[in-house]
């Protein structure tokens, strides 16, 4: 080829390769979407249950077998596991079992959601109208699905963490809720750097599960994410301070708080930009206590298995989110 020829092919290439993988990965992003919520509504339709409850057991299933490496990775659009054992029967001595008949017979949990003859557990239909089945057997109504729920996770947190993301859903009526905002505002006058797993001594010796950003007093928190609030109140470390679980199972930790705004409460749904509190320097000792350290709001990140919960680096987190902040004001577009 000649190098001029060649030199242009280069060119093209690193011009528009990343607009066309971002217009495809947006173009995927949408269909998977949209192919998810075609499956909630067919369970919908066969179940009566409406299609959050299954949109949220599949997003919180989702984001476990991601953090999990003793669970197969998702090859279909839904994220739901079942078990080889339960799908097709505790007795049954063939756990790979895709007989609709056989697994019937063995108490399996496993169906024929498609109509092909296959109880197939790695079948997105056949997952969906499996767990719709399963659910409807306790009854249709919130109380029952809890149940059900209860019955199925034998855990109260991933209970708790499944009926936050109905009420989320149920509010919003789609899918796309994966937008984030910087916690303060963009104008304010504020510093960080990545504090994460610095020692910290008061109180005994521990590491820092968080960043700080430094700001003046009573500057606006913002939440990051569309979520619940799940924990608002006093701390003898983080000093007045507010949790917040938003879709993806992650739980967004903000502390030492100078206060919160009154209509603020637990269980109420927050989206990204929605004032939370104001920055403060709360903490270190009973309630009440305040400045014994310059304010700031102290941002953590944890993230629920299934199992437990850790603490992750919120840093990269909250560059990605300042950044496209920035982009979108830049753009015209604001929060």
């Amino acid at each position: 080829m000649h190098p001029f020829i060649f030199a242009i092919v280069v060119i093209t290439i690193i011009f528009l390769s990343p607009k066309t993988i971002f217009g495809q990965e947006k173009l995927d992003e949408d269909m998977i979407y949209q192919k998810r919520m075609e499956l909630y509504k067919k369970a919908e339709a066969v179940s009566l249950i409406p299609w959050y409850y299954f949109a949220a057991i599949d997003q919180y299933e989702r984001n476990v077998r991601q953090v999990r490496r003793d669970l197969p990775k998702s090859t279909g659009a839904l994220g739901i596991y079942i078990k080889p054992e339960i799908w097709a029967g505790p007795l049954n001595k063939n756990a790979y079992d895709t007989n609709p008949f056989a697994i019937s017979q063995f108490g399996g949990f496993g169906m024929d959601g498609n109509g092909d003859g296959v109880a197939d557990p790695t079948d997105d239909e056949d997952v969906i109208f499996s767990m719709a089945r399963f659910l409807q057997s306790y009854g249709i109504d919130h109380k029952h699905i809890k149940m059900a729920l209860w019955d199925y996770y034998q855990r109260s947190k991933t209970v708790d963490l499944i009926l936050g993301k109905v009420k989320i859903y149920k509010k919003y009526q789609t899918l796309k809720l994966d937008d984030h905002v910087f916690p303060l505002p963009l104008h304010a006058n504020y510093s960080y750097r990545d504090t994460w797993g610095d020692a910290r001594g008061w109180g005994g010796r521990r590491i820092h599960e968080g960043t700080d950003i430094f700001a003046g007093y009573g500057v606006p928190v913002r939440s990051t994410c569309y979520g619940i609030v799940e924990l608002k109140g006093w701390n003898k470390y983080g000093g007045w301070r507010i949790g917040i679980r938003d879709i993806n199972n992650t739980y967004h930790y903000f502390a030492h708080l100078n206060g919160f705004p009154p209509h603020l409460r637990e269980g109420q749904i927050v989206e990204p930009g929605t004032i939370i509190g104001y920055v403060g320097s709360s903490g270190y000792g009973p309630p009440g206590t305040a400045g014994k350290f310059p304010p700031h709001l102290h941002y953590g990140m944890y993230k629920d298995n299934g199992y437990m919960e850790w603490s992750f680096d919120p840093y990269p987190h909250l560059k990605a989110w300042e950044r496209a902040e920035w982009l979108k004001k830049k753009q015209g577009g604001s929060h």
